[in-house]
């Protein structure tokens, strides 16, 4: 990926960037905290466009975490399943673009649990989400397992 490229992060939630990333919060990084949203907003269906962009973040930050920029693979390549050329180097910026949208629809997902709980605790919100995910099995047929079925394996 390249140094200089950059993200977008939605300017209608940099409050709750913001609070996801204070001293209390969730995470310690903004980059954390759209990592999170991103994968949020991906297993929830939420890709959310956006117009108005607050600051963006440097996509080299993304290479310094575990996995984050294999995240942005992972979440574009599950989007657009036909077409294995999304991860070509000529189309990362359609990648980038894929991310930034889920991200913020993990945003507008976090809010509405906001509003409807009207609890500020995001740490106890972000881990609820955590929790939920790893007990629930995810809406969307799981690929993998479809293949085990598939193949007859048995795990």
């Amino acid at each position: 990926m390249a140094g200089e490229e950059r993200f977008r992060r939605p300017a209608e939630h940099e409050g709750l960037l913001n609070e996801l990333t204070a001293k209390d919060g969730p995470f310690r990084t903004m980059v954390d905290a759209l990592m999170f949203t991103a994968a949020l907003g991906c297993r929830k269906g939420r890709r959310e466009p956006f117009d108005k962009p607050g600051e963006g973040i440097r996509l080299a930050l993304m290479e310094g975490r575990q996995y984050g920029d294999v995240l942005i693979d992972m979440i574009a390549a599950s989007e657009v399943r036909d077409d294995p050329k999304i991860l070509g180097d000529d189309r990362l910026s359609e990648r980038i673009k894929i991310f930034e949208e889920y991200a913020n629809g993990g945003l507008i997902y976090i809010q509405g649990v906001i509003n409807e709980s009207g609890s500020r605790d995001l740490t106890t919100i972000v881990n609820n989400l955590v929790m939920d995910a790893l007990v629930a099995p995810p809406k969307q047929e799981d690929t993998v397992s479809e293949l085990i079925q598939i193949a007859q394996l048995d795990w």
